[in-house]
This record gives structure tokens, C-alpha cells and sequence, in this order.
């Protein structure tokens, strides 16, 4: 591995840590909201091995590097499989990350002209053509085995993601690669497997605040009401005040908030089996590789959505999604109340006025971890976290490819379980970085990052 690789590693870790506290001030007051303020949407997934791959060679500025090309594993939660392709190949995959399914403006596929050339390869390559003989007779390529396919589209996409100047070492896998090349088509962005829009909604108590629309694939989903229903009385319903148990795409759901509730929030979560889209991006927060969706089973997805009521003052509906686009994150806030919705982020103030709904951009560098916490009367409290992942290392000047001897699981400053750099690879001439120390100490809302880093060649 190169050691200008593991810098990068490191700084997907940690980056330039941020801390933003936000006070919000208006008369009116809102109850605590426990969750993490990024509301979930479509499959959450946990990334097993590589499964079916060959071998490719990157040719680079620091010469010709040998990785292993194919179809990763993920496990859904609540059940279901999914099989990946890499569309970021100089970052290592870690070992059990947590994936969830992402639109391509919150990956690097947002800002990249060719991402629906990847969506045609994966639609008209492995698995999801699986007659290998018609596949190889279309290429070219004689006779083609799983591990050939897999490895032939792997290299193909990685053209186009990373643009990267790499070629498969089987021939017939780099046939199947040249012919997916050249043959690609632009397509547009696979819908969500399961999402609500808004993510957040607010308004008065006895009213229907709403609505929030389902968007899914699935024949139905499973509406579930808030866990504290019972207590609080807030009610599923239709825009009629009927209550709701299951909908379909395009349904439209409303919170149905008592008269006399006291100001609070609530969450609703609408569940589903359904098969996830070819073409979905799957990104994680721990900076693992970004994966986009070459084939699923039936599987669990689910997506959430949040309100808030107040008696008076001004009530603010949040929401935050990556915008690779813009170089930052979108905060969203609608005020349904009758005052003015006043916040500060990064030494900036913003108000947004009753009945107004804004999007403030946070601007962030490249692989900066962040995490916004915005606080208001009545114990109000939103946090929106993650990493700010939107570039290949192929976009980023002086970056040499992460590199491994083999296809299975090797450590950087750790055991064999901690990263797993299954879709990169090597020679035994490559440096090894045998220590990366991260210091990250927060003290009143400031992030001192100290991160310290040595390099031992070995055979």
C-alpha cells in the first residue's frame, strides 16, 4: 500500500472533524428529539467478501499495481441479499461496514457524466445476464466463467467511475470489458426501493400535519405508527383522517396530532419486501468503498419520517441530505409556525420566516467528517452526521491506487477483521504503513485532530 494511500485512509477516518452547534430561537417550544436526524431511506446493508472476482492490473504514475475485480456480498437488515460492484477503487473496503442506500447526488456518481453508462453495464452484463455463453459469444471473448464475468464488468465500470486506465489479466474478461466499454449507453438514475417525502414535516396540534408521500417499488408497504402512539394519541391517517395500516406507491400519510397534545414529536416508519433497483449506490459512513447494486434478492427495505407540533412560535421541520453537487450538505428547515426560525451554522446566521421553507448548504472538504447538532427551545434537538464522501481518488491529483498481495483481509493499523481491502491488490514490494495514531479531543464544540504516521518497508 502506498503510504500517500494511507494518508487518505486516515483522513476518511477523521478529516478535518466538525462539530456545529446551532441554537434556534422562537417562541415557540418543541419536545426532544432522540434520533440521529438523517432519516433512513431504502435497504441498510452490511458488506460481507468478495464473492466471484478475478484479477485486473491499474497502470498508474507509481507503475503497474495488481488488484482483484469482481461482486462483493452485502446482508440486509431484516433479510435479503445484495451483490455490489466498486465504483471508488482506491479507497479499501472495511470489513462488516454498514451500508444504506443512497442517491447518486450524495455519492461521486452526482457529479459523474458517465454514471449511466454504469447503470447500461450493469443491466446488460453479470448476474444479471446470466447465460455466460450468450454474454461471451456478444463480447467476443470465446468462453467466459463466473469469475471472468464478474472480473470483465468490474474493470468496465471502473473505466467509467474512476477513470481509471486499468485492464483485466484473463483475456476474456478483458474482451468482455472492452465490449461493455464500447458498447454503453447513457440511462437515468433507478428510483429508490422505498423513500417518504418530506423526510420531516411540523405544524399545530389538532391539525393533519402532512403530507408525507410514499415512493416505493414495492407492491405495498407496512405503515407503523410512532412507538409511543398509545401515550401521546398521534394517529397514522389518510388525508380524510382515516387511519392507515399499509399503502402503496404515491400514498399520501398525515400525522393526526390530538388537540390538546403538548408540544413534542413524533416518528412514523413505513416497511417493505421488495427487490432493490439495479444501479442503486450503496455508500457508508465509515468511508468504506462506494458500491453501486448489480443484483438483489427480495429484501427488507424501510424508510422514516419525523414531525413537530407546537402550540405557537416557530416550528421547525428539519431535514439534512448530501449534496455532492453543491461540496456540501443541505440542511433543510420549513417553519410552519407564526415567528421567524432563526439558526447558526458555521459562524452564520439564518432565519427562515413563518410559512417559508429553506435549504442552507454547509459547505465541506472532501472526506470531512461532520456532525451538526442543532438545539432549540423546549429540549428541540436534531443531530445530522456522516462523512462527506463525494470524489474518487482518480478525481484527486498526486493519489497513488491502494494496493494487497491477495484478496482477503488485511489490517491497517489493526487485526484482520478491522479492514478488509478485498477489491485492491498487489506485490510483495509494496510499503506497509504499520501505525496510524488518531487523536480526535472535542472541548466546548471545537475538533483538534492530531493524527501521526510512519511508514516500515517489508519484504
Amino acid at each position: 500500500m502506498s503510504a500517500r494511500g494511507v494518508a487518505r485512509l486516515a483522513a476518511a477516518v477523521v478529516a478535518s472533524g466538525l462539530v456545529a452547534a446551532a441554537v434556534l430561537t422562537g417562541a415557540g417550544r418543541a419536545a426532544a428529539d432522540d434520533g440521529t436526524g438523517q432519516s433512513q431511506s431504502g435497504a441498510t446493508a452490511t458488506i460481507g467478501a468478495l464473492k466471484t472476482y478475478g484479477e485486473a492490473v491499474v497502470h498508474g504514475t507509481d507503475g503497474d499495481e495488481r488488484v482483484s475485480a469482481g461482486l462483493f456480498e452485502m446482508s440486509v437488515d431484516g433479510g435479503g441479499t445484495l451483490q455490489t460492484y466498486c465504483v471508488d477503487l482506491h479507497n479499501p473496503t472495511q470489513r462488516d461496514a454498514k451500508y444504506h442506500e443512497t442517491p447518486w447526488s450524495g455519492t461521486s456518481l452526482g457529479a459523474n457524466t458517465n454514471a449511466g453508462r454504469i447503470r447500461w453495464i450493469l443491466q446488460n452484463s453479470y448476474p444479471q445476464v446470466n447465460d455466460l455463453a450468450a454474454l461471451a459469444r456478444k463480447a467476443g471473448a470465446g468462453t467466459l466463467s463466473e469469475q471472468d464475468a464478474a472480473a470483465g464488468t468490474q474493470v468496465a465500470i471502473w473505466r467509467y467511475s474512476d477513470g481509471a486506465h486499468v485492464d483485466a489479466v484473463d483475456p476474456q474478461a478483458e474482451k468482455l470489458a472492452d465490449y461493455l466499454e464500447k458498447n454503453a449507453r447513457g440511462q437515468s438514475e433507478p428510483e429508490a426501493s422505498l423513500t417518504l417525502d418530506p423526510p420531516a414535516v411540523s405544524g399545530r396540534p389538532g391539525a393533519l400535519l402532512g403530507p408525507v408521500t410514499v415512493h416505493t417499488n414495492a407492491r405495498t408497504v407496512t405503515v407503523v405508527p410512532p412507538a409511543d402512539a398509545a401515550l401521546t394519541g398521534v394517529r397514522i391517517t389518510d388525508k380524510s383522517g382515516r387511519p392507515v395500516t399499509t399503502a402503496g406507491n404515491g400514498a399520501e400519510l398525515y400525522f393526526q396530532v390530538p388537540d390538546d397534545a403538548t408540544d413534542a414529536s413524533a416518528e412514523l416508519t413505513v416497511q417493505a419486501s421488495t427487490t432493490v433497483p439495479v444501479g442503486r449506490a450503496f455508500t457508508s459512513e465509515s468511508r468504506s468503498q462506494t458500491q453501486i447494486l448489480a443484483g438483489s434478492s427480495e429484501s427488507t427495505v424501510a424508510a422514516t419520517a419525523n414531525a413537530t407540533w407546537a402550540e405557537q412560535g416557530a416550528i421547525p421541520a428539519l431535514s439534512a441530505e448530501k449534496n455532492c453537487a453543491a461540496g456540501g450538505v443541505d440542511i433543510t428547515a420549513a417553519n410552519t409556525g407564526d415567528q421567524p426560525f432563526t439558526f447558526e451554522l458555521m459562524d452564520t446566521e439564518h432565519t427562515i420566516p413563518a410559512n417559508t421553507s429553506r435549504t442552507v448548504t454547509i459547505p465541506l472538504q472532501e472526506d470531512q467528517v461532520y456532525d451538526f447538532t442543532i438545539t432549540g427551545a423546549g429540549g428541540l434537538e436534531r443531530r445530522f452526521t456522516g462523512v462527506f464522501d463525494c470524489k474518487t481518488q482518480a478525481a484527486e491529483s498526486g493519489l497513488a491506487a491502494q494496493t494487497l498481495s491477495e484478496p482477503s483481509p488485511a489490517s491497517v493499523g489493526g487485526t484482520a477483521s478491522d479492514v478488509n481491502l478485498a477489491a485492491t491488490g498487489g506485490d510483495s514490494a509494496t510499503g506497509v504503513i504499520t501505525g496510524v495514531a488518531i487523536g480526535l479531543v472535542v472541548i466546548g464544540g471545537a475538533v483538534l485532530v492530531i493524527l501521526r504516521r510512519r511508514e516500515n518497508p517489508t519484504d
